[in-house]
């Protein structure tokens, strides 16, 4: 079912999927990235239909200036607003719904975490996070040089263009030497706004609710995403956080583009709303 919605004198189109018997629990689907409500191969589309079977009513969306809705061009950071009109559509169209958690895929769900931190009073009943978007000049270059030029050295490939003298060893050389001095964050100025990563941590450390974190085992952005868990001192030990659920999907890309993978994300999702709507 279509629905529009005013924000700030713009109009936002949403699609609800609204199940025969609606029931208390539902989902707003954050789109992430240069995309709109379907998602890449149709995955957000499949998905809200999967959990609408399931009994789960679920909104899906485009922010301000994508899409079909008006507006100009939003940054993943200042969507709060729009955010904030979809949760209040869905429990308008679906009067059952009296919790909502917050889908997102790439940069859709650090705008689920920012919205979260920013909006404790929203109650919100959990966060479902895929593939979260941490990028810094320092989580790039410690992703590069751990997962491209280390994993470079291991393929055979890459020793026969040397002997064969087919390797352009002058770019690649200075490719590293950029991660390589990019590897130490830059000092932060006493008094400087917190980074939007920074933003990111405390909102999921202060977050009550259950979060399920998804992460694809071939995406270059998932694997920056656990640099910055892993090493960074805001998100020290958030991978551990009580109520965090971790799902990888191995060798899947970014948008899980094979069904196999959207089939994985699917079961995974569906499981974790059916655990949550039980222990309501």
């Amino acid at each position: 079912m279509p629905v529009v919605m005013d924000c700030q004198g713009e109009s936002l189109l949403g699609i609800v999927s609204r199940p025969e018997t609606a029931g208390a629990l539902g989902l707003v689907m954050l789109v992430g990235g240069p995309q709109y409500r379907v998602g890449s191969h149709r995955q957000f589309l499949l998905l809200a239909r999967c959990l609408a079977d399931a009994g789960f009513p679920v909104l899906r969306f485009d922010y301000r200036g994508m899409g079909d809705s008006s507006g100009e061009v939003r940054h993943f950071e200042v969507v709060d607003d729009d955010i904030g009109v979809a949760i209040d559509a869905l429990r308008r169209t679906c009067p059952s719904v009296e919790r909502v958690v917050l889908w997102g895929l790439c940069d859709a769900a650090s705008a689920a975490l920012l919205y979260s931190g920013q909006h404790p009073q929203a109650g919100l009943a959990g966060l479902c996070l895929l593939n979260p978007w941490v990028r810094s000049e320092t989580t790039l270059a410690r992703t590069h040089i751990k997962h491209y030029y280390v994993s470079r050295l291991l393929q055979p490939e890459f020793w026969r263009s040397i002997w064969q003298g087919q390797y352009a060893w002058r770019s690649s050389a200075r490719g590293l030497w950029q991660s390589l001095r990019a590897w130490r964050p830059s000092p932060q100025m006493v008094g400087s706004e917190p980074t939007f990563q920074q933003r990111m941590a405390r909102a999921l450390r202060n977050f009550n609710g259950p979060v399920l974190l998804l992460l694809s085992g071939g995406d270059y952005t998932a694997k920056e995403f656990l640099e910055c868990a892993l090493t960074d001192r805001d998100w020290r030990g958030l991978l551990q956080r009580p109520g965090l659920s971790r799902v990888d999907v191995a060798q899947a890309d970014h948008t899980f583009s094979k069904a196999v993978w959207r089939a994985e994300v699917e079961q995974a999702v569906l499981s974790w709303m059916t655990s949550l709507d039980a222990s309501a």
